[in-house]
């Protein structure tokens, strides 16, 4: 099993905003005095239920959004605390895909106590072993039993989750939010990162480019979609992949988080081994009655368009994440996403004209060590 090379020298994870913590030391700081009491006050009543111990309270990991998690003991082991700030995030989503997942048997952070209102949520504690950094360790052992067993496990985990979620509740993954996606990337990455203007011929050029993916996607049969389901939001758990951050699970195209979990934001493969994880996710679905075609050619296609629509969307928030959010860390994986998508527009008929777009923003010795 191979791997792109920049996968084993990309292994220090560069990005912390998800790596898990235990450091106790390590103080919590609340911006808000008024949003510091409110929490304080929740976290005394749940004291008595779950044997709360207030002084370990401690960070253990933020992401890209607004929201943040605390770990906390208690009598039965450690809790997580999510505080998602309610003029930025609401948690309802979170709770309400967090109850579809139990209903399915599938393992994820299990909402014990809510307070909605602020934005503060109790969960139960999956650990520390973050698929990603496992993922890593062994590519950059050789260990190969290891990287198959992580991504059968995913795979298998992904047939479950498209089996047994229960899609009818979760909103649309329509074209207005395809399309309100793809927007992003002239937005925040031709223009706020490049400071290109493209023209009336070049704005015709991506306007095609964007029917002809919004197309495939709504063309392909729906199911719950994770929509970033990659080894970052995956726990190694001793009964199974633990799935986190799924509050913005929509009913969706099928092939969206196969491609999300083989062309993933952190680390690539070879295109051989890319197929292979595809194939075998093919094949369980298959299996499983879920509704992909019977020849994996007419699976891989839609899959790989998905995947492009996919990057095009990432490469505008990573850039919105450093101009807007002041989180720059993430534009370091630019060229990743840019030849993912220029291998896509340049394999297939009618997307030639969006790779050629593209290419002037790419520059070739920026993303050629991902090829």
């Amino acid at each position: 099993m191979r791997t792109n090379p920049q996968a084993t020298r990309d292994l220090r994870y560069r990005h912390t905003m998800n790596t898990p913590s235990d450091k106790s030391s390590q103080a919590v700081v609340w911006a808000d005095d008024r949003r510091r009491d409110a929490f304080t006050r929740w976290l005394a009543e749940l004291v008595p239920a779950h044997g709360l111990r207030p002084n370990t309270l401690r960070p253990a990991s933020s992401d890209a959004s607004f929201r943040r998690y605390l770990r906390i003991d208690g009598a039965s082991g450690s809790f997580i605390v999510m505080d998602a700030p309610p003029e930025h995030e609401d948690v309802r989503p979170f709770v309400h895909v967090a109850g579809l997942i139990a209903s399915a048997r599938l393992n994820a952070p299990q909402v014990l106590a809510q307070d909605v209102a602020h934005g503060f949520l109790l969960l139960s504690d999956l650990g520390s072993r973050l698929y990603l950094a496992e993922l890593q360790q062994a590519v950059a052992a050789g260990d190969t039993p290891s990287i198959d067993r992580l991504m059968r496990s995913a795979m298998s985990t992904l047939v479950m989750w498209q089996q047994h979620v229960d899609a009818s509740t979760l909103p649309a993954y329509d074209a207005a939010l395809l399309r309100r996606e793809l927007a992003l990337f002239p937005e925040w990455c031709v223009q706020r990162e490049f400071g290109v203007t493209w023209d009336a011929e070049q704005q015709a050029v991506w306007a095609s480019s964007c029917n002809l993916l919004v197309t495939s996607a709504l063309a392909q049969p729906t199911v719950a979609v994770h929509r970033d389901y990659m080894p970052r939001n995956l726990m190694v758990c001793d009964d199974g992949p633990g799935i986190l951050d799924f509050q913005d699970a929509v009913r969706g195209p099928i092939s969206y988080d196969v491609a999300s979990m083989v062309r993933d934001a952190f680390i690539s493969w070879d295109e051989e081994q890319e197929l292979d994880f595809a194939i075998r996710y093919w094949q369980q679905a298959r299996q499983a009655g879920l509704p992909v075609p019977a020849d994996f050619g007419e699976f891989w296609k839609p899959l790989e368009w998905m995947g492009l629509q996919r990057h095009l969307k990432v490469l505008g928030i990573f850039c919105r994440l450093k101009h807007r959010d002041g989180k720059p860390a993430y534009s370091a994986d630019l060229p990743r996403f840019f030849a993912y998508a220029h291998k896509v527009a340049t394999r297939y008929e009618g997307l030639g004209p969006l790779a050629r777009l593209i290419e002037p923003l790419m520059g070739a010795t920026r993303v050629e060590a991902f090829y």
